[in-house]
């Protein structure tokens, strides 16, 4: 397994998708500005037809920025 991919499974909830997401944020590894197929270089490929699937059925397009998917930030500080 590469370092950089998520374990497999073989279903991806959008809750999932955006912890992921959020995750791959925290740690730097994309910018919120990136858009979402981004997250296809994190998840192995024979998985990212269901998480495509999950996207567009949530009304996200891969187009679409991983801001959006997100949502905002909580800080703990403010």
């Amino acid at each position: 397994m590469s370092v950089n991919t998520v374990p497999s499974i073989n279903y991806y909830s959008l809750d999932l998708i955006q912890d992921e997401a959020r995750r791959l944020v925290q740690k730097g590894m994309i910018s919120r500005q990136q858009p979402i197929y981004t997250l296809c270089q994190y998840i192995p490929a024979r998985e990212w037809v269901c998480v495509e699937c999950e996207l567009e059925k949530c009304d996200f397009l891969l187009r679409d920025r991983i801001g959006d998917l997100i949502g905002r930030e909580q800080w703990d500080n403010d």
